[in-house]
């Protein structure tokens, strides 16, 4: 019999009844009725072509077929089990592996993992720097940080921003714009160009110019004035998101981290 054709339900069902010697006590710890457990052995009596059970004056008894392999059955269910736990360990594991991208991880997300970490020492971080293009499949992510309108398609949380702000140092310095890959900027005649949001605000506040940037990058910035803001924020379609595939965005240890980074 091939492994993938198991019948791993009614293998579990003669477990119980074999226990009980009761189909109706079986049924009561399976959750289900008697019938259902009546069910379950006709159809695994007939995949195997034996019969495991007979029903006497005394009550139902197992044949020499069905006791034969209750042993070896019952061996494999406690290794189903340890399997299982071992598969589970890793959401109760203090490790994360975070992809983002460079300015994101230095302007935004390392100040929270440090508060993150301050309440909670045994909590590991990896960090990866990656655009917004991650593949999940390449890497052992749990999340990823990516600029979009959505989260494509993975599941995901937005980040709360006002949107784009224009930053320059304090006093002067503006008259210049500083572009970046993606900046309302990067298609004009910018004297000073750099890498990404990050370096712009850096730019920016060493006097380099002015820099549009996402106002959630910039914040930190604004409010210890190394920069400061030009006009008022301009809405964004597109924003920062928190995302993962479905099995990873489900465990409970990333669903921690999401609620800590935007709670």
């Amino acid at each position: 019999m091939k492994r993938t054709h198991l019948p791993l339900n009614g293998l579990r069902v003669l477990d119980a009844a074999a226990r009980h010697l009761s189909f109706t006590r079986a049924a009561d710890e399976l959750a289900v009725t008697p019938a259902a457990v009546g069910q379950q052995i006709r159809a695994l009596e007939d995949t195997l072509g034996v019969v495991l059970f007979r029903r006497t004056t005394k009550g139902l008894e197992l044949t020499p077929e069905g006791d034969a392999g209750l042993a070896a059955l019952r061996r494999a269910f406690l290794e189903f089990e340890e399997a299982v736990r071992a598969m589970q360990a890793g959401q109760s594991s203090r490790s994360l592996t975070i992809a983002a991208p460079r300015d994101v991880t230095e302007k935004w997300l390392l100040p929270r993992l440090a508060q993150i970490a301050a309440g909670d020492a045994e909590t590991r971080f990896a960090l990866v720097t990656a655009d917004e293009n991650v593949d999940f499949t390449e890497a052992n992510l749990d999340l990823a940080i990516r600029w979009g309108e959505g989260p494509g398609d993975h599941e995901g949380e937005a980040i709360e921003s006002e949107g784009l702000v224009t930053v320059a140092r304090p006093g002067g310095g503006a008259d210049t714009a500083i572009a970046w890959p993606g900046s309302p900027d990067a298609e004009g005649g910018a004297l000073v160009r750099v890498g990404d949001a990050g370096l712009a605000i850096d730019a920016a506040a060493a006097g380099l110019g002015r820099a549009t940037v996402p106002e959630l990058l910039a914040a930190r910035d604004i409010a210890a004035g190394r920069v400061v803001t030009l006009g008022t924020p301009q809405p964004s379609r597109s924003g920062y998101w928190l995302v993962a595939p479905t099995p990873q965005w489900r465990q409970k240890k990333v669903q921690s981290l999401v609620e800590a980074l935007v709670g």
